[in-house]
């Protein structure tokens, strides 16, 4: 940073904290994008099981500083000459805008690439598919159903494979989270969250992630749709490295009890359509309400991956409420997903002067 712009900052007698200009902001930037880069470059990210805790901090404190920069109108064009592909098996609003629009703001371009419309459509091996792409693209993000697809394509690829959402996990989404959630509660560790509904892909990256970040984890389901066991377990174990909580259940009165985060998602996830009707009665008593949201604590906040169905599993008094923070949460997809893609696609010119 600029020592005058410190000086100058430091002698105007203010309680306040003084913005300490664009010279500051990118020293930051530089030194936050460092941290991941040395670990995550050229890496894939397919969960969290091979990120450690700090990992996990720095990428989400990566985000907050490019939060900070697009707010401020601060030029972070740190994958110049870039592109991402983009595949997408499952329909997707989120995903596709806060990817396509990252790359955009990091000077990069996104292609986006549906699934029924490559040749893995009509019979083309992964394997082949992959190392084709490898030729062209930085980068590739994958939304679809399979986790065992995502990790093949992984396997045989030279690029940054990055999960975008799997029947089993999703990443990116609880970066998302934990950006929001430090955001409106000013801190990670102690954080207890409530995980209320299907033990799915999100069940799952909130137990990979909340343990490593030392946040307390409960996770409520109806018997039957209890989440992986190996993950459970994964979890126990940082949980007992940490000091932290593990809990699953089928009590959703015992999950919130004192929670500060409430979070559930649909009953019936895409590719589950042809079970909707049996879900809908396994799941009736795990609504989030306001009679359920009483036993958390009296400041919690409510999130949910959306899209939501209003009148399943919450409420439309608690997701319209006041407690909800919904929309802060969908709108750092977009800071959490341009961290991932710095720390994974950016090369050394990334750091230079000129940032």
């Amino acid at each position: 940073m600029a020592v005058w712009d410190m000086k100058n900052a430091l002698g105007r007698g203010s309680s306040t904290v003084v913005p300490l200009g664009s010279n500051y902001l990118s020293v930051r930037l530089q030194n936050a994008l460092w941290s991941c880069h040395r670990v995550m470059a050229g890496k894939d990210l397919l969960h969290f099981s091979d990120l450690s805790g700090d990992d996990l901090r720095n990428l989400v404190h990566l985000a907050e500083l490019l939060k900070e920069a697009q707010k401020s109108r601060f030029t972070h064009t740190l994958l110049a000459g870039k592109t991402l592909g983009m595949i997408f098996d499952k329909s997707s609003t989120r995903t596709r805008i806060s990817f396509e629009v990252g790359m955009l703001q990091l000077g990069g371009h996104a292609l986006f690439l549906p699934g029924n419309m490559l040749q893995t459509g009509r019979g083309e091996p992964i394997s082949d598919t992959a190392q084709v792409m490898s030729r062209y693209l930085d980068g590739v993000m994958i939304r679809t159903f399979r986790q065992k697809d995502v990790e093949e394509f992984a396997k045989y690829a030279d690029i940054p494979v990055i999960n975008g959402l799997t029947d089993e996990f999703h990443p990116c989404q609880l970066l998302a989270d934990a950006l929001t959630i430090l955001e409106h509660k000013g801190r990670l560790e102690g954080i207890t969250v409530a995980f209320i509904g299907d033990g799915n892909n999100l069940a799952h990256s909130w137990l990979q992630l909340a343990p490593k970040l030392g946040m307390n984890i409960r996770v409520a389901t109806p018997p039957g749709y209890q989440p992986m066991q190996w993950v459970v377990e994964e979890a126990k174990l940082h949980a007992v490295q940490q000091g932290t909580e593990v809990l699953v259940t089928t009590d959703p009165e015992r999950a919130i009890e004192g929670a500060d985060v409430v979070y559930t998602d649909t009953w019936v996830s895409m590719g589950d359509e042809g079970e909707a009707e049996e879900r809908l009665k396994h799941f009736e008593g795990y609504q989030v309400n306001e009679k359920l949201c009483a036993l958390a604590k009296p400041d919690y906040v409510f999130m949910h991956c959306l899209p939501a169905h209003r009148g399943e599993e919450v409420s439309p008094d608690v997701i319209d409420g006041p407690h909800s923070i919904i929309f802060d949460q969908a709108e750092n997809r977009l800071h959490a997903q341009k961290a991932v893609l710095a720390a994974t696609m950016a090369d050394a010119s990334a750091f230079g002067e000129d940032m």
